[in-house]
């Protein structure tokens, strides 16, 4: 069957570690805390059975009156479906946006920003960043045009020197992954717009409940919703949250709807299940980081420890000033290089060795081996994500892995 035509689609597709979020958790357009959000934005009580929890909409295409119009104001499934639609709301609800777009994985939505911009268009990103973020734009996007230049973001000089008169967006990602730098959002953005450029966050680690980065004077949020967002290590997806509905996310919205990169009915079903959690989950997360964080430190094992809550982390004062959290990442440098770092992964119990971040469970890679020779990650580098079990057990499995 052939889709309706783009016109059609697009008319009808719509500080401290220890503080409290209900403290910083009011909303830009909405007087409700974040908890209350997280629980109530996006859910609407069913009107055909009165079921508190939304039903799952598989249907691909809806019902036309006769006259040809669409009363539910769905078409098409690419373009838009109430599962979501719902989403959507909720996203663009906790970070104090004015409209989101969910896409079928975080690399989609980071594609679907930077799709957006012409060949010439330059970009600025930070020299510590995920490392599909840098292969899109080195591997797929910089071949069709783009230009692009990689800085230490964690100095706004050489943010400001890097710009150039065709700079039209400039990424952010902080912390960054995996060495956990701290970039200035507000510094940042304060440069883009001078320029006329977007300012886009990268908000997956910290999420909404750790940062809010509208607040800092970002116009684009990201998020890799597979991560904590979902929560639970079993959905896949990825969302753009925009400080204001203008024509830059209007292109946004075009690219989502015709690349047709979009979350499948369930997935949206989940991980707005799953949201319902997140203040608390993210609470967590960061007490629990913290926690080992500062086990690690004091370990004769361990040459560095990557966490922006430790007082000493170089970022630490620019991070409580702009997180509410500081999240349940962290990074490890072990002395003997990789193969003591491969020897630690190795002896843990507890931790499970694999790829990803966010989940419940706790997680421990090897990132270097991950990220392959195209890498900047040191070969000595564990990156950890702390998941929710009894922090006690997480020391103590870490402690075993690092005996010699």
């Amino acid at each position: 069957m052939s889709a309706p035509d783009a016109t059609g689609l697009l008319a009808h597709a719509g500080g401290s570690d220890g503080a409290s979020v209900s403290e910083q958790s009011h909303v830009r357009g909405d007087d409700r805390r974040i908890e209350t959000l997280a629980v109530h934005a996006g859910r609407h009580t069913d009107r055909a059975t009165g079921a508190v929890m939304p039903p799952i909409h598989l249907s691909t295409t809806f019902e036309r009156d006769a006259d040809g119009a669409y009363p539910s104001g769905f078409v098409y499934t690419r373009a838009e479906n109430p599962n979501r639609a719902a989403l959507e709301e909720c996203l663009a609800a906790l970070e104090g946006g004015a409209a989101a777009a969910a896409f079928g994985s975080g690399m989609a939505a980071i594609t679907g920003i930077l799709q957006t911009l012409a060949p010439g268009d330059h970009v600025l990103l930070p020299d510590d960043l995920y490392h599909g973020t840098r292969r899109i734009v080195r591997e797929v996007l910089g071949p069709w045009g783009l230009a692009y230049t990689f800085v230490d973001m964690t100095d706004l000089a050489q943010v400001e020197a890097a710009r150039q008169g065709s700079t039209r967006l400039i990424w952010v990602e902080t912390p960054s992954n995996p060495l956990l730098k701290i970039t200035d959002i507000a510094g940042v953005a304060a440069i883009a717009h001078a320029a006329g450029a977007i300012c886009a966050v990268d908000n997956t680690w910290p999420s909404p409940i750790g940062q809010r980065p509208f607040e800092q004077g970002a116009d684009l949020v990201m998020h890799a919703t597979t991560k904590y967002l979902g929560g639970h290590s079993d959905v896949l997806g990825g969302a753009v949250i925009a400080l204001k509905d203008d024509d830059f996310f209007k292109r946004i919205r075009l690219i989502q709807v015709l690349g047709g990169g979009v979350p499948a009915p369930f997935d949206c079903w989940l991980l707005l299940r799953s949201i319902r959690t997140l203040p608390y989950r993210m609470r967590a997360h960061s007490e629990n980081a913290g926690k080992v964080a500062r086990f690690l430190a004091g370990h004769p094992a361990v040459a560095t420890v990557h966490y922006p809550g430790l007082p000493d982390h170089p970022g630490h004062a620019v991070a409580a000033r702009q997180m509410h959290l500081f999240g349940g990442m962290l990074s490890i440098q072990v002395h003997g290089g990789a193969a003591a770092a491969m020897a630690v992964a190795a002896k843990v119990t507890v931790f499970t060795r694999a790829t990803s971040l966010g989940g419940i469970e706790s997680l421990i890679e090897h990132r270097a081996s991950i990220e392959g020779p195209h890498g900047n990650t040191p070969p000595n580098l564990l990156r950890l994500s702390i998941g929710l079990e009894h922090p006690d057990d997480l020391i103590a499995d870490l402690a075993q892995a690092l005996e010699a």
